[in-house]
C-alpha cells in the first residue's frame, strides 16, 4: 500500500502529518483487503490570499479510482471533511459493485423465464 502526503507551497508540518495519518487509518482499514497496487495521496495547499486552504485526496486501486477535495478555513476541519467524503464515496462505489454483481445473475434468470 503506497501512501503519500504532500505539502504544496508550505513547509512540512509533523503535527498535521500525524493527524492526517490518524484520519487516513479509516480509509486504510477499508482498503486493507483490496488487491494491490493501492495508492493513496493526500495533498495540502494553503491559500496565501484568503484563509481558505485546499486539501485533495486521491485513492487508486484496481477496483476504485476516487478523488475528493474540499476547501475551508482550517486544515484540521478540512482533513476531517475530506476523509469523511472519501469514505462515503468508497462505500457507495462498493455498494454499486456489489449490486452490479448481483444483477448479473438475475439477468440470466429473467432471460430463461421468458
Amino acid at each position: 500500500m503506497n501512501k503519500k502526503i504532500t505539502f504544496r507551497h508550505m513547509e512540512h508540518s509533523k503535527v498535521l502529518e500525524d493527524y492526517s495519518n490518524d484520519q487516513l487509518a479509516r480509509i486504510m482499514n477499508f482498503l486493507e483487503n483490496e488487491a494491490s497496487p493501492v495508492y493513496v495521496e493526500l495533498t495540502f495547499s494553503p491559500s496565501k490570499v484568503n484563509a481558505h486552504h485546499h486539501v485533495e485526496l486521491l485513492v487508486k486501486t484496481p477496483n476504485y479510482d476516487e478523488f475528493y477535495s474540499y476547501t475551508g478555513p482550517e486544515f484540521y476541519e478540512v482533513v476531517d471533511r475530506v476523509i469523511d467524503g472519501m469514505y462515503r464515496n468508497l462505500l457507495e462505489a462498493k455498494d454499486k459493485r456489489v449490486e452490479d454483481r448481483k444483477m448479473v445473475g438475475r439477468h440470466e434468470e429473467f432471460k430463461k423465464q421468458r
